[in-house]
């Protein structure tokens, strides 16, 4: 993974793996790496890793159950509720942008819609 020197190297590796779940890459219930693998796998700090797995913990994607690992969570609709906000959040930067250009929700739902060919 190649790392925007912009953004925290934990949130990045975060965004990777919640991705992956709420895309279905990482199926709920699946079993996620341990934290050296995890930290090999990315190429960052093993404390990056443990910071990674806590913030997700947090967000309700993963949950860790001692002596076994750190897994998916299993709750489908906490999975649904964070992709249908992820995708609010991306449809509002988007037009933020459009619009920093000039161009009107009218004009960018055209655009959205127009059939290339």
């Amino acid at each position: 993974m190649k790392f925007d020197v912009n953004l925290p190297i934990w949130l990045q590796v975060m965004d990777s793996l919640q991705t992956d779940i709420l895309t279905g890459r990482l199926p709920p219930g699946s079993k996620l790496p341990g934290g050296r693998d995890l930290a090999l796998n990315y190429g960052i700090n093993p404390n990056t890793a443990a910071r990674v797995y806590q913030e997700l913990e947090k967000a309700s994607l993963c949950e860790t159950r001692r002596g076994l690992g750190t897994f998916v969570t299993e709750d489908l609709e906490r999975i649904a509720r964070l992709r249908h906000e992820l995708a609010l959040t991306t449809l509002s930067d988007f037009l933020a942008k459009m619009a920093r250009l000039g161009i009107s929700r009218e004009e960018t739902i055209r655009m959205l819609t127009e059939e290339k060919g």
